[in-house]
């Protein structure tokens, strides 16, 4: 692994925190150099972090410091197309991907980065939107974690039957027609986090970590990704449609999500976690789709959570 960028003046964590290089496998001229941080060590455990669309290492500084603090040491990657890894279109504010599962390319190059880092064990998984979308599927296809807590996790997303209906429709017949990168009509390049008032935003109720978030947004921009291409869309909807066919992972699950959600489908959630035996759901009254970056009580409630389930499942494995 090769030592790479890291943002301290923005990332608000642990004075040790590093970036290093991982090359993810992938077909033929579909490889990826993938940035992967060290945020955070402790001697019981580690968590793997799978950050949401459009989000980027730095950004869980401070989750990386509450885990530390709870003796947890954390991991965290900036997915294909964001953050600093590799991105495959020439507007690099669009969020692409060709296939989903190209996701799980990057979590092989994470874990493999996790052993030659030796990082103690047992690994825990946190996934956060997006990110608890292919930490399911990673979960299913043996990601080797002893618990997996999830944070406003993409098992739906949010959109009326018709503006579904509209979505699989445009989406699908995009692919064939050389569309698939271009921006899906209702979205727009431009980062939405930087675009957004805080007055009736979908993130957060809390101001302070609101500005945090757009500050660090606009002295590195060219960590900021906008609205996801046409090929994207399509392929998360049908990953969402494949994750719903699932039984629950053999393992403890917690998903936490905010009451205000308009991001992501609650009831997908509700769904996934009343048939997940091991699984619990929180429902955070009056917060939004970003648990890790809500309210100092909730964040805290969160991180406690977390870090009890993990103290659970390293005790009985």
């Amino acid at each position: 692994m090769e030592p790479a960028p890291f943002f301290d003046e923005i990332a608000d964590a642990d004075p040790g925190a590093r970036a290093f290089w991982v090359e993810a496998p992938g077909r033929p001229g579909d490889g990826a150099r993938v940035r992967i941080a060290l945020l955070g060590e402790g001697g019981r455990g580690t968590a793997l972090l799978f950050p949401g669309r459009t989000e980027f290492v730095e950004k869980y500084g401070p989750a990386g410091r509450a885990l530390a603090a709870r003796g947890y040491g954390m991991l965290a990657i900036d997915w294909r197309g964001q953050g600093l890894t590799d991105r495959f279109l020439p507007d690099r504010r669009m969020g692409h991907i060709e296939r989903f599962d190209d996701y799980q390319r990057d979590v092989a190059a994470m874990v493999q980065a996790a052993d030659d880092l030796s990082l103690p064990r047992p690994w825990h998984l946190i996934g956060h939107s997006m990110g608890g979308a292919i930490g399911l599927r990673a979960v299913h296809s043996g990601l080797p974690v002893a618990s997996a807590v999830f944070s406003g996790p993409m098992w739906g997303i949010r959109l009326s039957a018709y503006m579904r209906s509209l979505a699989w429709t445009v989406t699908t017949l995009a692919r064939p027609a050389g569309l698939g990168g271009r921006v899906v009509p209702t979205s727009s390049p431009e980062n939405y986090l930087l675009a957004a008032a805080f007055e009736g935003n979908m993130l957060t109720t809390d101001r302070a970590m609101f500005d945090w978030m757009q500050a660090a947004l606009r002295a590195h921009p060219e960590l900021a990704l906008g609205g996801p291409s046409m090929a994207w869309v399509n392929e998360a909807l049908r990953e969402v449609r494949a994750l719903r066919r699932l039984r629950a992972p053999d393992l403890p699950g917690l998903c936490v999500a905010g009451e205000n959600e308009r991001i992501v489908d609650l009831a997908d959630m509700r769904v996934r976690m009343g048939s997940w035996p091991a699984g619990r759901l929180v429902i955070e009254p009056g917060a939004e789709h970003e648990i890790m970056m809500e309210r100092e009580e909730v964040r805290e409630r969160f991180f406690d959570a977390a870090a009890e389930m993990f103290d659970q499942a390293g005790a009985a494995g």
